[in-house]
């Protein structure tokens, strides 16, 4: 244990010594958050919603019909409760709740007409304005082709936004930031730090020393673990205070899945450093497969139901996508942590299947 914090501390002066590695891992996160912290219009594809009705009449139907058969909708199920909106909100199972009144097709033809409620999930800025401009659309185009020529319809949608009823940008991009810069700051860092050894030849004199090559390699990834934990802080205040995002959920289970994000990330950075003999090929390899895949399958910047099969596939494989997703329900929706068990269970196979990969890969090139 004395060696391997021998090993650690070397590795932090190393890190402390060179001003150019500071300043990337600890401006370019401070940087990265205030700017990203604004959102950016997208379109969206495949949102499910599901519709309520007391008495789903022909009309409702006829509506309901239209939606599912648009290529931005699918209807899942008809709900026969208010208190069901909640259930399948927080479910996951929809994303937008159309809700029609009782006796709805009773007052289509009145002077004040018959209310229409949407309700959406905010905690994605970006698709719930979609949500709410694509479904009162296609519901006015309805209402249109049934009133009589030159009468007005007089039907405007009453909309409701869960979890982010201010629309603020900043509650979708906040977590997804959050990905991006653990990645960076873990995975892309950490393969160049190990590259560097190899490259300066320095690596083989570590590895004569008394302690196990999995030890060098740990001690070296220690210091890149403790300052990204400095950069989840940083983040948290930031977004906490700066761009007034809030915590709805458990911060112990953000932070707790947040370290286990770590703690995967810094494990690819090792598996892409068995692969690479240079710094450019490292860096090259990070940009190409960690953080351009990143910032476009992962949800961050486009709704991941927007994307092609294929690449909703190839989203899946990569661990910014779980945790993106992760930090949305419990910073945003203010969900549970059992809501985030799913994704919890994929980022620790992840985390274990990487590390194991990288290791054996590691062993084989330089024993």
């Amino acid at each position: 244990m004395k060696e391997f914090l021998a090993f650690v501390r070397k590795e932090f002066y190393h890190i402390l010594r060179d001003r150019r590695t500071m300043l990337i891992l600890l401006g370019i996160p401070v940087v990265l958050i205030i700017l990203f912290g604004f959102a950016l219009s997208t379109e969206v594809r495949n949102v499910d919603m599901a519709i309520l009705s007391a008495e789903p009449d022909n009309t409702v139907r006829q509506i309901a019909q239209r939606l599912d058969a648009n290529e931005y909708f699918t209807v899942k199920e008809f709900l026969d409760s208010p208190s069901d909106i909640d259930r399948v909100m927080r479910s996951g199972e929809v994303d937008a709740v159309l809700v029609f009144e009782p006796g709805f097709s009773d007052k289509l033809f009145t002077p004040e007409g018959p209310q229409l409620q949407i309700v959406a999930d905010a905690s994605n800025a970006t698709m719930a304005q979609s949500y709410m401009a694509y479904i009162s659309a296609v519901v006015g185009q309805y209402f249109e082709e049934q009133m009589p020529e030159g009468q007005a319809t007089g039907i405007v949608p009453n909309v409701v936004m869960l979890y982010n009823p201010q629309m603020k940008s900043s509650y979708n991009f906040v977590p997804g930031i959050m990905g991006l810069i653990l990645m960076l700051i873990c995975a892309m860092m950490t393969s160049i730090a190990i590259v560097r050894e190899k490259e300066t030849g320095t690596m083989e004199v570590l590895l004569v020393s008394p302690m196990k090559p999995i030890y060098i390699i740990l001690s070296k990834m220690t210091p890149y673990f403790v300052l990204s934990c400095v950069n989840l802080v940083t983040i948290l205040l930031l977004a906490i205070f700066v761009l007034r995002v809030p915590v709805h959920g458990s911060m112990a289970a953000l932070i707790s899945i947040s370290l286990l994000y770590i703690f995967t990330s810094l494990a690819l950075g090792l598996l892409i450093s068995t692969v690479s003999d240079r710094q450019v090929i490292a860096m090259m390899v990070s940009a190409l497969m960690l953080m351009v895949p990143t910032m476009l399958l992962s949800g961050m910047l486009f709704p991941i139901e927007s994307l092609p099969p294929i690449l909703k596939v190839l989203s899946n494989i990569l661990p910014a996508t779980w945790y993106i997703s992760a930090a949305r329900k419990l910073m945003i929706a203010g969900l549970p942590a059992v809501s985030a068990l799913k994704e919890t269970l994929v980022l620790a196979g992840m985390a274990v299947f990487l590390l194991t990969v990288s290791m054996k890969k590691f062993k084989n090139r330089l024993e």
